[in-house]
């Protein structure tokens, strides 16, 4: 399966042409048939930060999942701060709260990580709460170390089986070849094939991931919405509206023009991700 996954499949940018809306039509039919068929829980781990993980919680596999939750895992002190401790009654909560949902995307901290699967492996049999653990992971070297020693120990500790182990590749620079970027994520699979490995699930540099952030809105949020920004700039200008104000239509404008590109190659690799 890994040969054809890797054989089958060429690293490409999705572009805009005619068949777009088709490209798109498909994709949400597959989306109706999965949300038909069965609920999806997945977990989107690393013990690295600095990987995206949030970004693909929220703006990858959420939206695209019928009423999703987001489920933050993070553990916070009395004082507000901090600390880098999950503890098993959080981890009650969260399985308690898996069982009450359809759907659920629970984006696990950095520092909560190794503590989520240490307790994995504590309450035997609460990997199979997850349909999948969706691994992020960056060009820079540590955090492709990082991301391996997740994979392994996901597999190799708690024992879930490749076929629900996913790699993302995230902040990739297009010009880039995929494999020589991440040698050392693809150097492990070829050594221990413990994880599915698809040369298009690569979430490309965008400036939209920073601009984004603080928006209450995903990236299709933006797409879909119906304001014509365009037109309020002009009556902003005609108005003599504060520059304030104008700075900020400014900014939608090029934060919808963005997520228009961005949602159709998020389509793609959410397709490739839950196939």
């Amino acid at each position: 399966m890994r040969q054809g996954m890797r054989q089958g499949m060429t690293r490409r940018r999705s572009n805009s042409n005619p068949n777009a809306m088709r490209v798109r039509d498909s994709v949400a039919a597959a989306l109706i048939d999965q949300q038909e068929r069965h609920t999806m829980k997945i977990a989107v781990i690393n013990f690295s930060g600095n990987v995206g993980k949030s970004t693909v919680a929220r703006h990858l596999l959420a939206p695209r999942l019928e009423e999703a939750e987001v489920i933050a895992i993070e553990s916070i002190n009395s004082d507000g701060m901090e600390t880098a401790t999950l503890r098993g009654n959080q981890f009650d909560e969260l399985q308690d709260q898996l069982m009450t949902l359809r759907n659920a995307v629970v984006d696990i901290g950095a520092s909560n990580a190794e503590d989520f699967v240490n307790l994995m492996q504590n309450y035997d049999g609460s990997q199979e709460d997850f349909d999948l653990f969706v691994v992020p992971t960056v060009p820079a070297m540590k955090q492709q170390v990082d991301t391996i020693a997740t994979l392994r120990s996901l597999s190799e500790d708690i024992g879930v089986p490749a076929s629900r182990l996913r790699v993302v590749f995230n902040m990739v620079d297009p010009r880039r070849d995929l494999e020589k970027l991440f040698a050392k994520v693809f150097e492990a699979h070829e050594d221990d094939q413990g994880f599915m490995l698809c040369t298009d699930a690569v979430i490309y540099e965008n400036p939209i991931f920073e601009k984004i952030k603080g928006f209450d809105r995903s990236i299709i949020e933006l797409r879909n919405d119906p304001t014509n920004y365009v037109a309020m700039n002009a009556d902003a200008i005609e108005q003599g509206e504060p520059e304030e104000k104008k700075a900020w239509i400014r900014q939608m404008v090029a934060l919808k023009r963005l997520a228009n590109r961005v949602t159709s190659e998020l389509d793609a690799v959410f397709k490739v991700l839950v196939q």
